[in-house]
């Protein structure tokens, strides 16, 4: 059986989900039915159109255009409140905000971007990509999309208008946000329908082996998690 071939986010917050794949002896029997690649969400989009990847994290606003991809169920990045990683930034006041430079990393967040700004902030406005730097993309344009770890580490206090687009989505809708989640090519789920765990007579499905590293990422790991992640972006354990 060949290893399938797994397109992950390389940002802090995919940390949880990726768990096992990633410690102790569930890492060194997972790296013989998966190999595993990190790159930014748009670009896991792309693999699993591609071919290139068989399972893949991917926004979700990408998964309505790649066909035949099946949702592996009960594991995705979601928030009920503020994620402090999807940000909008400048240094003008709100009503002032003309033009936005977005991070085109991640499909979902331009489009949670979009919709905010059109329904509840004022209007939509003039958009354009830029580098994911944030001074550079504030140099071009009123405000800033960043995205990921970028957007964990900007000093808020320097900016007029700091906007956590998964705080502002749950206060106008009352809703969680759901921005990206396991999909796997319905040609891969048929040429492996399952894989083994421990011993042969011990099988999981697709679902279950990602469930299950998200459940021991997330207990009782974060302290873990933050440790290992802090050094790493150069940020503190606190923050």
């Amino acid at each position: 059986m060949r290893r399938l071939r797994i397109s992950a986010i390389s940002y802090l917050n995919t940390a949880p989900l990726m768990w096992d794949f990633e410690h102790g002896e569930a890492r060194e029997r997972l790296q013989e039915q998966f190999e595993v690649t990190y790159t930014i969400p748009s670009a896991c989009a792309e693999a699993l159109a591609t071919g290139t990847a068989d399972i893949g994290i991917i926004p979700v606003a990408a998964y309505a255009t790649i066909p035949g991809l099946v949702i592996l169920p009960g594991v995705a990045i979601a928030s009920l409140n503020a994620v402090r990683s999807i940000l909008l930034v400048s240094r003008k006041p709100l009503d002032q905000i003309k033009t936005v430079a977005l991070d085109s990393s991640s499909l979902t967040s331009v489009a949670l971007c979009k919709v905010l700004l059109a329904k509840w902030l004022g209007g939509p406005r003039s958009t354009g990509q830029w580098l994911r730097i944030l001074e550079v993309m504030l140099a071009s344009c009123d405000a800033a999309l960043l995205i990921g770890d970028p957007a964990l580490l900007i000093q808020r206090a320097r900016y007029t208008t700091v906007i956590d687009l998964a705080e502002e989505w749950r206060k106008h809708t009352g809703k969680p946000f759901v921005f990206a989640f396991w999909a796997v090519r319905e040609e891969a789920l048929a040429e492996v329908g399952s894989v083994a765990r421990a011993t042969p007579a011990a099988v999981l499905s697709l679902a279950d082996v990602f469930q299950l590293s998200r459940d021991h990422g997330l207990t009782p790991k974060p302290a873990e998690i933050a440790n290992e992640w802090a050094p790493r972006l150069g940020m503190s354990v606190a923050m």
